[in-house]
Order: C-alpha cells, then structure tokens, then sequence
C-alpha cells in the first residue's frame, strides 16, 4: 500500500498534536478525517475558544468532527464512513472500543512518556517535578485500559537542570512528530512488531502514575527539601504555574513562581521565610534557600522578582 492510499483518521487536541498533523500533511498522508474537542467558552472576555487541531484542519480543508459524545450513534456511523484503515491518537481523551476498534490496521497513540513509566494525563508535568534526568515518546496500539497497549516504538531525550516543562514539551512534540511519521512508514510496510508493556514490567520497568495536575498540585509546600521545590517549580512552568501565597496579619497575596536558582545552601533561613536584600528575593526551604527569578502576582504581568520588589515591601510577610 502507497502512503497516499492509506485512509487515516486523526484525533487530537493541543499543539502538541498539530506538529504530528502538519507532518502528515505535509509528507502527502492521506487524511480523510481530524476530530478534536468541541469548541468552548474561555477566556476573561468569555469568547468561544478553538483548539489548536481545529484551527490547523479549518486553514487546511480537512474534514472536521467535534462530537461531544464519542458513544453518539450519529458520530460513530459518521467516522465508519470515512472508512480508516488507521488512526493516530495524540493528546485526546479516552476512546471508547466502538471507535479505537474500528479501522482494520488499528489505532496508535503518541505517547510522552517512556512507558510503561508515566501512564496518564500528564506525563511531561511529572517526569520533570520527580527530577527524572530523561524521558521520551512512546507510540502503541490503543486497548482498554489507558496507556497500557502494545508498544510500537519509542526515543528518548534527556532532562536537563535548567529544563522546565515548557522546553521539554517542545523537544518532545518535535521528537514526537519524526516517531508519528516513522510508525505510519512501519505499519505501513509491514515491519511493525510490538512490544507488550507487561514483558517491560516483568524485566524489572516499574509503571508510574502521571495522574492530571490540578490548582493544589500546584502549590508549593516549603518545609519539603529545596531540590524538591526546585523541581516542583520548574516541572509545572510556564504553564500552570506554581503558586504560593504569601501572608501577614493584614493580607494575603497569590504568587505564580515560574523560575528560581537552583538549590542554595543556606542556614538560618526557615521553610518559607523572605528575604530581600535588594538584589535578591530568596525563599526557605527545609535545607536550603532558592531566590525566585521569575514570578507573577495575581491579576499582574509576570515579572522579575526585582521587578516585583519595587513595589512591595516584605515586612511582616512569609510564603505558605
């Protein structure tokens, strides 16, 4: 089978998966159907939002589904008639067996994570906040349950110090879009041979957890080891940010920590205490200090903490 001939339905959401769809696109993939989340409201001037995947399909005359329901009976005989051979999953929500099941060649999933490490919703946030030094990106045929099918191929990257989220995400999406291409080229010739994720496990690779971030997994806890606040910090920027608040007996203020030094050693300094000597803002942790680079008060731009300084006065505060 020629490339061209192999009728592909893509599903997907974020940028994230746009890189892996504007490579299919680009190489002459035939493409005879995108389907991404349903627009909705978002914003502080509530305006309808698109996603990313939607945008790329509208600009290019793809055939776009948005089905709220994916068990629809409208929506499945709507996809059976595009009549896949293939589809490519790449940051989207659960498949019910109707629709991973249904085209001959299978369903496969770009994945960013080396798995088994990592199932779930953030894989990238988590692999960062746990100070893992590499990750990568997994492709693998769709079954019930999440993020435990048979692995096609997978790459690694390593995790820098300085890395953030924001940087691996983008070296991953990169790395992704190359594998999505090079697991269309394998099946399409025939020379894929998976890999189950229990043989991994039984030769000793433990499966993780990389459960969705919410706002009180956000929020730094400064008693803990300041490696551990480092990483918390840097595995959840730019987005969604860290946060702390900080307090005295008249008020109280949410800060978004996006950047901080690594781990100073520092005594004298206790969990949570400020310090400012005018150059620096420096924050304790257990064992240590880190001095905040970059941060952003609520309702304000982000902004150095020099910046930041020039307007407030420390006196009495403390970060909890």
């Amino acid at each position: 089978m020629e490339k061209k001939d192999l009728r592909i339905v893509f599903l997907g959401t974020p940028d994230f998966a746009v890189e892996s769809l504007s490579r299919l696109v680009d190489g002459g993939y035939n493409i005879v159907g995108v389907i991404t989340m349903p627009d909705k409201v978002a914003g502080r001037g509530h305006k309808m939002f698109q996603s990313p995947v939607k945008q790329y399909a509208l600009e290019h005359g793809l055939k776009l589904l948005q089905p709220a329901n994916l068990k629809d009976e409208t929506f499945v005989s709507e996809l059976r008639s595009l009549n896949a051979d293939l589809q490519i999953v790449i940051a989207f929500r659960m498949l019910p067996e109707v629709v991973w099941s249904m085209p001959p060649m299978g369903t496969f999933n770009l994945h960013a994570s080396l798995l088994p490490k990592y199932r779930g919703a953030a894989p990238i946030n988590w692999a960062v906040i746990n100070g893992d030094t590499e990750t990568g990106v997994t492709t693998f045929f769709l079954k019930h349950e999440i993020d435990t099918g048979d692995i096609i191929q997978q790459r690694k990257i390593d995790i820098s110090r300085t890395d953030n989220v924001g940087t691996v995400h983008d070296r991953l999406m990169m790395l992704g879009a190359d594998m999505v291409i090079e697991t269309v080229d394998a099946i399409i010739a025939g020379e894929v041979k998976p890999i189950s994720q229990d043989l991994l496990c039984n030769q000793g690779i433990e499966p993780t957890p990389a459960p969705k971030i919410f706002k009180e997994t956000c929020r730094i806890v400064w008693n803990q080891p300041a490696e551990k606040v480092y990483n918390h910090i840097r595995g959840l920027s730019p987005y969604p940010a860290a946060y702390t608040e900080i307090t005295n007996d008249e008020a109280t203020y949410s800060i978004k920590i996006f950047e901080t030094s690594q781990p100073i050693v520092s005594q004298g300094i206790a969990p949570g205490e400020l310090r400012f000597d005018g150059k620096h803002l420096t924050i304790g942790c257990a064992d240590g200090a880190l001095e905040v680079l970059s941060m952003q008060l609520s309702g304000k731009k982000r902004m150095s903490a020099a910046e930041f300084m020039r307007g407030f006065s420390l006196a009495g505060y403390r970060a909890e």
